[in-house]
């Protein structure tokens, strides 16, 4: 004889369906903070290996629009310049707060390159 158990298997699947769309809803709150900090590293280190044909101005207008198309906070814009007679370093400071139900978490970046000239 065989019996139905259609309530016990479908309320499993459903909590594990559950609970993996919770995981990627969070996950995907926490990972967006890391993946703009490294586009906005990258632009840096791109800008920097073109350091010796542009000047800081250039330079820091190029990322002002970058760090504007990612949404990063007004911090982000101040930007450090350091030229030597054979590197360049950009670096810059922000925080960005990412809200979870019931906790806020404040991440500090701290992007900075440097590249020979």
């Amino acid at each position: 004889m065989v019996s139905a158990r259609y309530g016990r298997s479908m309320l499993g699947c459903l909590f594990t369906v559950l609970i993996f769309v919770a995981v990627l809803y969070f996950g995907s709150n926490l990972a967006g903070p890391y993946w703009r900090y490294y586009q906005y590293k990258d632009s840096m280190s791109q800008e920097a290996r073109f350091g010796s044909q542009v000047t800081n101005e250039e330079i820091t207008r190029r990322l002002h629009f970058k760090a504007d198309s990612l949404g990063l906070p007004p911090e982000a814009y101040r930007l450090r310049f350091n030229r030597t007679a054979n590197t360049i370093s950009i670096s810059a400071e922000y925080q960005e707060v990412v809200e979870l139900p019931g906790y806020t978490r404040y991440f500090v970046f701290k992007p900075r390159v440097e590249a020979p000239l």
